[in-house]
């Protein structure tokens, strides 16, 4: 688990290099200047928070990419896991969300209860796409399908795709935020795939709603630092719904 009482020191919020090339020998002792600053830098932190509880959720109907609002119980998971990380120690600097509503509703009550900036929305951070499967319940699906439908051609959007797009965009960040972290409110079979694919031996858990994961970057990689917490979630009887 990420220690959080042990605070980076400041950086620049972005590194600036502006020159003129004018030789093959300058642009190599730039590069060589700019990959030292990238080892000598701090590690960056990005969290992965999956969305509050819906409707759907509340009755195991699948969502994918099916843009379905927060119920009042995920409301109040969000609130819950925003006075969290207010109690803790500051450690966020922007908080970054998927376009679908149920993740920006809930990045927003983080957002403003934390104070820092919202980014603009990153469609990379969306839910699976699931085809013809969203919008309905598992009793639905063998009835229509039978027992076997997971091995059905059903116009789902293919884990190495989801999985890619979420790498690629981790990566992005690192490079683009070199100095801050950021804490990316998405969906549960998007963090679970995601993190398999960064962490092969990791043991396989579902992903409830206002799940809690912390991973770190440097130069080596990454690395998990806090997985699939939800203990902000017992202050309260609300329990995360499948």
């Amino acid at each position: 688990m990420y220690d959080t009482g042990t605070r980076v020191p400041d950086y620049p919020s972005s590194l600036h290099i502006r020159c003129r090339v004018s030789n093959v020998r300058a642009f190599i002792v730039i590069k060589a200047r700019f990959l030292n600053y990238l080892k000598e830098r701090v590690n960056v932190l990005i969290g992965l928070v999956r969305h509050g509880e819906t409707h759907w959720n509340a009755i195991q109907r699948i969502q994918g990419q099916t843009d379905i609002p927060l119920n009042d119980n995920g409301i109040a998971q969000a609130k819950l896991l925003a006075n969290r990380l207010q109690s803790d120690e500051a450690i966020w600097d922007y908080v970054l969300t998927s376009d679908l509503e149920r993740a920006k509703v809930t990045g927003v009550h983080i957002y403003e209860t934390l104070q820092i900036p919202l980014l603009t929305v990153d469609e990379r951070l969306r839910e699976r796409f699931f085809g013809q499967v969203e919008g309905t319940t598992l009793e639905e699906r063998v009835a229509k399908w039978g027992e076997d439908w997971k091995s059905l051609d059903l116009g789902a959007e293919s884990v190495e795709d989801m999985r890619s797009r979420g790498v690629e965009l981790l990566e992005e960040l690192y490079v683009n935020y070199p100095t801050s972290n950021i804490l990316c409110v998405t969906h549960g079979s998007f963090i679970a795939h995601l993190l398999l694919e960064l962490f092969p031996d990791l043991e396989d858990e579902r992903i409830g709603n206002l799940s809690y994961s912390i991973l770190e970057r440097n130069e080596a990689g990454w690395k998990l630092v806090l997985y699939n917490c939800n203990k902000h979630l017992d202050q309260n009887p609300i329990t995360s719904s499948k």
